[in-house]
């Protein structure tokens, strides 16, 4: 009978309920033979049950709800033998019931106090057919209320489960988005200050050497951190700038800085959003890699349409990598990976990575191929 998920104001009405205690009155209040002793009774058995009633309206195990229902049937069925409306105790015992888990329990106990009203139907006082006719209500209440709580119950439990399921859905989606701006973090910041460190150590060198280079190297360092700013703007509002060419552009510039002769030929058709966001990612991911990591003297990205798959890859002649997979790169199997692509490496005599995103059935709207020289443009 209790429920956690009630409403603050709906506690208050299982006192409410307390009025059909009233059927006990109606024995001493139309029986002519009743005397005082009767009503000393009626008050008896109301002391008795309110303890019972109270203590099982509180948030209870199947356990302790059983025994006070037990208790409350016991009652009624003593009682019968001097008040016939002692069997109002057995209406409160299977609304008690009807809450228990599983269901089947439930209906088993409500069965159970069935059998009690037969047997109060046996051991009455009451001649017949007033002992049928006092009994029958408690028949037909019993099983409509214990029906009717059954049915709440198992609302309830519906609705707490939703709930369960709604704060886990909530707890997996925060999850996922602190995963998410963890990579583009990476994937926004790894690269930016790689050419930042790599263009630092160029200035560096040039100062003695070339100080209108130098000067024009500390520049383009300006330039790229005022990026990257905007970059970090943008992504944590959501949304990616550039697409596909400027990452291009951004690609050349910082492998040229790195001495890295580059070599793009992307021809690609206009690509929807989260396709050309995942492409750029990829080719951000991968040139950070060769910067970094490569020390690699040539590298190569080449981008075409294969049917309805876009094509990517970026090949660098540096060392290759042996040990596990990064978060760059693991982050970049997994937005390939959503889109319905995927990403193969293959490390021998340099560094291949290779995406495959198929696109949607619509033909893609053709656009200007992006070549060396569109590359090279900031």
């Amino acid at each position: 009978m209790s429920d956690d998920d009630e409403p603050r104001g709906a506690r208050y009405v299982r006192y409410l309920w307390l009025a059909y205690l009233g059927s006990l009155v109606f024995q001493p209040a139309f029986d002519p033979d009743a005397g005082p002793l009767d009503w000393v009774l009626v008050g008896v058995l109301v002391a008795l049950f309110l303890p019972l009633y109270l203590a099982v309206t509180r948030p209870r195990s199947d356990r302790a709800v059983l025994v006070l229902a037990g208790a409350m049937a016991l009652l009624g069925l003593v009682g019968s033998l001097v008040n016939s409306g002692a069997s109002v105790f057995v209406i409160y015992a299977a609304a008690a019931v009807a809450y228990l888990e599983p269901v089947r329990r439930a209906l088993t106990a409500i069965g159970g106090l069935l059998g009690v009203l037969l047997l109060m139907l046996v051991v009455s006082p009451a001649p017949m057919p007033w002992r049928f006719l006092a009994l029958a209500p408690a028949f037909v209440f019993t099983v409509v209320v214990g029906a009717v709580n059954v049915v709440d119950a198992e609302r309830g439990r519906t609705r707490r489960r939703l709930r369960r399921a709604d704060a886990e859905i909530e707890r997996l989606a925060a999850l996922a988005e602190r995963e998410r701006i963890g990579r583009d973090l990476h994937d926004l910041l790894g690269h930016t200050l790689s050419v930042v460190v790599v263009k630092v150590e160029l200035a560096g060198r040039l100062v003695p050497l070339d100080a209108e280079r130098a000067a024009a190297e500390v520049h383009d360092i300006e330039q790229i951190a005022r990026e990257a700013l905007g970059e970090v703007r943008t992504a944590v509002a959501g949304y990616r700038a550039g697409g596909l060419d400027a990452e291009l552009a951004r690609a050349h510039r910082a492998l040229t800085a790195a001495g890295v002769d580059v070599d793009v030929d992307v021809e690609l058709p206009a690509l929807p959003a989260a396709h050309e966001s995942v492409l750029a990612l990829a080719v951000r991911e991968c040139v950070t890699n060769v910067v970094r990591h490569a020390a690699a003297t040539a590298a190569r990205i080449d981008g075409a349409l294969d049917g309805g798959t876009a094509v990517l890859e970026v090949t660098d002649d540096g060392r290759g990598a042996d040990g596990p997979e990064g978060a760059g790169l693991t982050g970049m199997r997994e937005r390939v990976s959503a889109l319905g692509g995927a990403v193969d490496v293959t490390v021998a005599d340099g560094t291949r990575v290779r995406v495959e995103l198929p696109l949607a059935a619509s033909p893609p709207v053709p656009r200007t191929p992006t070549g060396p020289a569109a590359a090279v443009e900031p």
